[in-house]
């Protein structure tokens, strides 16, 4: 039995990850989850799972939650009530699901305390890579990827020497809008923005997928799961989603991870590591019914912000974190109907310009920063842009 701490539980990832739990009860058991705001369903996970601990967004949440739940459940809150889920029980790994930066810290204790982390949360590495993977060898502290592309290319590289490597190809679909021209895209719609073609996703990263920054965050998770040089990390648009990531060889030789896309795939395969199981419900994939597959050189012109997410890996330091502040700043605001699709990668970019890099810095620098350009790019509104 596994003993499973889950942050995000009711998100795209953290439904997906227990309907893997529910459907192998004597492979795994959750630990502890956390669940934000929402409340309602907590209490339908808390009474099906029995957890130990739920960690919600604020006290007067938990005081309400407590009131309606009747198991032994302890109910924590805030930042202190996150890592208290990520460490304080007998899980043995912890599935960092939930969105944005929140994710950095609790993943840096989890990792203190020896747990394996299974990383579904892009920020935590975009963020503050360097010092994640420093902390990870230093406990020898085993991090498995979540996301389908690095869950793709870590089964690629598997029993593969690294140092034959010539590239890491992403896949991207596109996102909602990859059909579409920049003239096209200036006065789309949070509705049109919210539908993606082949994904069931929460709405800000299905808002990153149609910008692409989802991609380029992905970039530099990759550049700090398996070390290697952004000049070694490829995209390529392939729109059925059906092969999620490949590895290209020094001979040429390319090895491809293909798969319905489905997340109940990567988050198993992170659970079971390195065994397999069945995939209950599972589709599984007949080539002969998708019949043609397509892939599209990327146009980093077109999707400007993957174009961003490759300069601010580069430029590393602080930057990354510039870049990730910005652009969950900007896609709150186009969520909020405040500003157009077009204007999420043009405050992105007056952040990046204005920002001053560090290199190497510390969490206190990266969490200043954070906050700071969050605040810039909020400021850009009563600037006209």
């Amino acid at each position: 039995m596994k003993f499973v701490s889950l942050l995000g539980a009711t998100g795209s990832i953290g439904q997906q990850t227990l309907d893997v739990i529910a459907s192998h009860p004597y492979q795994f058991k959750l630990s502890a989850m956390s669940v934000g705001r929402n409340i309602e369903a907590a209490q339908h996970i808390i009474h099906k799972f029995n957890p130990e601990i739920c960690a919600v967004q604020n006290e007067e949440d938990a005081a309400a939650l407590q009131s309606k739940v009747s198991t032994n459940t302890k109910i924590v809150f805030g930042m202190d009530g996150l890592i208290e889920a990520a460490v304080s029980t007998k899980a043995s790994i912890l599935v960092n699901a939930v969105i944005g930066s929140v994710g950095l810290l609790p993943t840096l204790k989890a990792i203190e305390a020896k747990k394996t982390i299974a990383l579904a949360n892009k920020e935590t590495l975009v963020t503050a890579g360097h010092i994640v993977m420093r902390e990870a060898k230093k406990h020898n502290v085993t991090i498995l990827p979540v996301d389908s592309e690095h869950s793709a290319i870590f089964q690629c590289l598997n029993g593969e020497a690294v140092d034959e490597v010539e590239k890491l190809i992403l896949t991207a679909s596109g996102g909602s809008f990859r059909d579409r021209t920049r003239e096209e895209l200036k006065n789309v719609t949070v509705k049109e923005a919210l539908n993606h073609p082949n994904w069931s996703m929460g709405a800000k990263i299905t808002i990153d997928s149609a910008t692409m920054m989802n991609k380029g965050l992905e970039v530099i998770e990759a550049h700090w799961l398996f070390s290697f040089d952004y000049s070694k990390i490829d995209v390529i648009l392939h729109k059925e989603s059906i092969i999620h990531s490949m590895v290209e060889f020094a001979d040429t030789s390319i090895i491809a991870h293909l798969g319905q896309p489905d997340m109940r795939v990567p988050i198993q395969y992170a659970l079971t590591y390195p065994q397999r199981l069945e995939l209950i419900n599972g589709k599984r994939l007949n080539l002969w019914e998708v019949g043609k597959l397509h892939f599209q050189k990327m146009d980093y012109d077109r999707f400007r912000c993957l174009k961003l997410a490759f300069d601010a890996g580069e430029m590393g330091g602080l930057m990354p974190a510039v870049l990730n502040a910005a652009n969950e700043k900007a896609v709150e605001l186009f969520l909020d109907g405040k500003i157009t699709f077009l204007e999420i990668e043009e405050m992105i970019e007056q952040a990046m310009l204005q920002a001053v890099n560090v290199s190497n810095p510390e969490l206190g620098a990266i969490q200043e920063t954070d906050q700071r350009t969050r605040q810039f790019v909020e400021s850009l509104l009563n600037k006209g842009r």
